[in-house]
Parts: structure tokens; sequence; C-alpha cells
């Protein structure tokens, strides 16, 4: 209060909200690490709690802990009610492991209702528990091991840069994709070389030193046109303060 009353001291700015939300359990952040633990990527801007992927019925994990089939269970998800708290996307645990049990919830909230989680990834619901302990209860979700989600990252850029709304930049290294350009059919004999392919209308910028000014950068921008049915390869130089300069040649060299 003193300190506060003074007034010299500097504060840490807040750490702003997280936003992201699991895709089954739809919780904003991170989860505690005794629960549905830490958001892992599962496509542009979907995040999923490691322990709400882990225990869905179709998920298995290997052994250098990649996680398989969650796409799989979070299609399922969408059709699934909780039993808890009636909204979608309960795949994050096992139904109860009781016959014909229609029980079925979202990780965590299978916790809240007190269900009972097994080391085999089995689950009873609060009715079906046991009543004594039993050795194989698992008493702690933490996973401290390295996880991740296992999925087609090839595909994943493709889709990423063929998105028409571009609400995000594709970025590799220094290398940001503003578009991916096209080729087509006439063109495809003279738009390429042995290792690349130079698609009409691709555009990429870089931010890299100055040629006209010693420690200071600029901003390149390189597109690929069409030329008298060749490639013609353009950089604009881009630079606060002076006018652009414009290089071109048949050769991206």
């Amino acid at each position: 209060e003193f300190i506060d009353k003074l007034g010299t001291t500097l504060r840490p700015e807040k750490v702003p909200r997280d936003l992201r939300k699991c895709c089954f359990c739809h919780e904003e952040g991170d989860g505690a690490t005794d629960g549905p633990a830490r958001l892992l990527n599962l496509d542009l801007d979907l995040w999923v709690h490691l322990n709400c992927a882990l225990w869905s019925t179709e998920v298995y994990e290997t052994q250098g802990g990649a996680l398989i089939n969650v796409e799989g269970a979070l299609h399922r998800g969408l059709l699934t009610q909780c039993s808890l708290c009636q909204k979608t996307g309960a795949t994050a645990t096992n139904s109860c492991n009781r016959i014909r049990c229609p029980s079925v919830y979202h990780f965590a909230c299978a916790i809240r209702a007190k269900c009972m989680f097994f080391k085999d990834k089995t689950m009873l619901c609060p009715v079906h528990k046991l009543k004594g302990p039993c050795e194989q209860e698992l008493s702690s979700f933490t996973v401290f091991r390295r996880v991740y989600i296992e999925r087609d990252e090839v595909k994943q850029i493709a889709s990423i840069i063929q998105r028409g709304e571009r609400l995000h930049m594709f970025r590799v290294g220094g290398l940001v994709f503003h578009a991916i350009g096209q080729l087509l059919p006439h063109q495809m004999a003279d738009f390429h070389s042995v290792t690349a392919l130079y698609p009409v209308g691709y555009e990429a910028t870089r931010i890299y030193w100055s040629l006209r000014t010693n420690n200071r950068r600029c901003c390149y921008r390189c597109t690929i046109c069409e030329n008298n049915g060749r490639p013609e390869f353009v950089v604009q130089v881009i630079e606060q303060g002076l006018e652009d300069l414009v290089f071109s040649d048949s050769s991206p060299q």
C-alpha cells in the first residue's frame, strides 16, 4: 500500500487475454497443468487442450509423442453433447466404461463431475464409479513429456496459401508470401527450371539491408510476371524517404 501511494514503481503491463479456444471444451487459453493442460495447435487458428485430445476415444499416442486421429475425434465431437454442460465436443474423454451407460463428457467436465479415471485410459461416471480405492485409478493428469498433433504439414501449408480471405500471412524465415500465383496449361513448358516453378502472379516480400543507405533495412518486393510468353522477375526496392527502385530480368538470378 505504501509503495502504491508513492507511485514511484514501474509495473509490467498486464498480459493480454488469451483468446485461443479449445475446439473440444470451448474454454479459452491454456488449462491447468493437472487438468486440460496446454493448448496444442491443430490447424490455422484451431487449438485443442493436450488432455482434451489425449483422452478422446479414437486418439492414441506414439512413442515419439505424436497424437494420432485428433481430427477424426473432433469431427465426432461436433455431434456429441456433454452430459454435464450440454455443449458439443464431448469426445474429450471416453464415455463411461460401463456397458449401456450413455454418459459422455468433456475432459474438464468429467473432472468437475468427479468421474473416476484409470491408467488404461478408461473412465467411470459418478453413478458407476467404484466405491473404494483402486490401484489402477489415475491420480494425476500432468503431462511434462513432449506431445504434438500429427498432421499433414504439406497439405496444411497448401490450404493456408490458397485461402482467399488472406487474413494471415505465410512466412518462411525472412520471406513473407502474399500470393502464390498460378500457371495456365500453355505456360507449363516455359515457366519452370529443374528445381523451381515460376507461377505468374507470385508475390513475396523480404526485409533486408538497404542498397543505398548504410546500416538500414528496407523492403524488397518480388513478383513474377509474363513477358512475351516467358517469365519476368521483378524486384521492387521500397525504402522510406527514397524513390522506389525496380529491377527486372528474365532470370531469377
